[in-house]
């Protein structure tokens, strides 16, 4: 029975003389130094990793692959061959963990697997779209072509992800501030005027007496209350992974929300066009595309209509009815669908509809920043002065007796 591989680091000397090192699968350090002599490795130290490329998860980040995808992209076109550019990807990564994913999928190149077979053997890092997109070019014949098609609809995904969780962030963030600076105004300020007020004769005011009682409670339960919170957002966080109805809901109601619900809306509609638009000009067929693009829509509610449109364009529907019917895209999107449908031209118009809900998106965010920041600092401002009103209120008041 052959030895269950592992995973082993190695360092060596290239054919430039330069000093590279990886983690590469394998049987025994020997085997491993016969890998590295046949790619033109002099290999050095091996030793076994106690870990797998499954642990290394966590370091490789979605900007890492589309970084990946486009050097590997410009390469090819270049006309450097694909092994060598693995080997300038791996040169000009920092990230020891995105060296050793790129110097993985290589090994298996040298083995004799397509690219496409290696990506699929990395699921964490490349998806099903991904490997179907390189799929389709390397049975084409224009891997350079899809490569660039991928690095370009991995760009405008990541940016237009980076700009959602700006407008989510931003607010949250402050609100965090916000809530901060009020336990701690409630810990350490109320309680030294409740020693004040103690020496006083004199009933306290409704609001003052709500605040004192508010700042009693956090200083001998805040643990709880931290406790509490925590739980609560592990639950939500777990119900929403494994409760399809629960999930339902939030996803309904987050598009419901004024202001954000649109935001979240467009860039899903964004998302959508932009991954069909990629998927349909590589050659990969409507109804197979949809799949893809299900998994990519971002929202439940989007990825169920996705599949409820693919079944009906496998009984012979057009693209343009079934997103009409869905009721969640807009009519410019519907419109430019059927006028790219009638014409032939539809991965070109789902490109527009992409660039303009994205396009729409930025607007909107840099619209929505603008005007949450004078209205979070008024909601902060609130706070803090609500305590200093309840905390001064009585001295007022006894001013205003005597």
């Amino acid at each position: 029975m052959t030895a269950a591989s592992v995973i082993y680091a190695w360092e060596g000397t290239n054919r430039k003389g330069r000093k590279v090192s990886g983690e590469t699968r394998g049987h025994t350090p020997a085997l491993i130094k016969v890998q590295l002599r046949q790619q033109g490795i002099t290999p050095g130290r091996v030793w076994k990793k106690s870990r797998t490329l499954s642990s290394l998860r966590r370091p490789v980040k979605p900007g890492d692959i589309a970084l990946f995808t486009r050097q590997l992209a410009t390469l090819l076109k270049a006309g450097i061959p694909l092994l060598q550019a693995f080997d300038i990807i791996t040169e000009g990564f920092d990230n020891r963990h995105m060296q050793a994913l790129v110097q993985s999928l290589k090994q298996e190149i040298a083995a004799g697997s397509s690219l496409a077979a290696a990506l699929q053997k990395q699921p964490h890092y490349f998806d099903d779209l991904y490997c179907h997109l390189i799929a389709a070019g390397e049975q084409a014949g224009a891997l350079e072509t899809l490569l660039e098609r991928v690095a370009i609809h991995l760009e405008k995904s990541e940016r237009l992800k980076t700009r959602i969780k700006k407008a989510m962030t931003y607010p949250l963030a402050v609100l965090m501030v916000a809530a901060i600076v009020s336990a701690i105004l409630l810990i350490h300020v109320v309680p030294q005027f409740q020693g004040l007020f103690a020496g006083v004769d004199a009933e306290l005011p409704g609001f003052t007496l709500m605040v004192i009682a508010l700042s009693a409670f956090i200083q001998q339960a805040w643990w709880a209350l931290v406790i509490g919170l925590g739980a609560f957002a592990l639950g939500l966080r777990e119900a929403y992974r494994r409760s399809p109805g629960f999930r339902h809901q939030i996803d309904t109601g987050l598009l419901k929300i004024p202001l954000a619900g649109t935001l979240l809306k467009k860039s899903a509609v964004a998302r959508y066009a932009r991954t069909l638009s990629t998927t349909f000009a590589a050659g990969v067929p409507l109804v197979q595309a949809l799949d893809s693009v299900a998994g990519a829509a971002g929202n439940g509610l989007f990825k169920q209509a996705i599949n409820r449109m693919r079944q009906d364009i496998s009984t012979g529907m057009q693209l343009n009815q079934t997103m009409a019917f869905s009721g969640l895209f807009p009519g410019m999107a519907i419109q430019m669908t059927a006028i790219g449908e009638e014409s032939g031209t539809l991965d070109s118009m789902l490109e527009k509809v992409a660039s303009h809900y994205e396009a729409d998106v930025d607007n909107q965010v840099d619209n929505l920043t603008s005007l949450m920041e004078p209205l979070i600092m008024v909601i902060l401002g609130g706070i803090v002065g609500a305590l200093v009103v309840a905390m001064y209120l009585p001295i007022f008041q006894l001013g205003a007796a005597f």
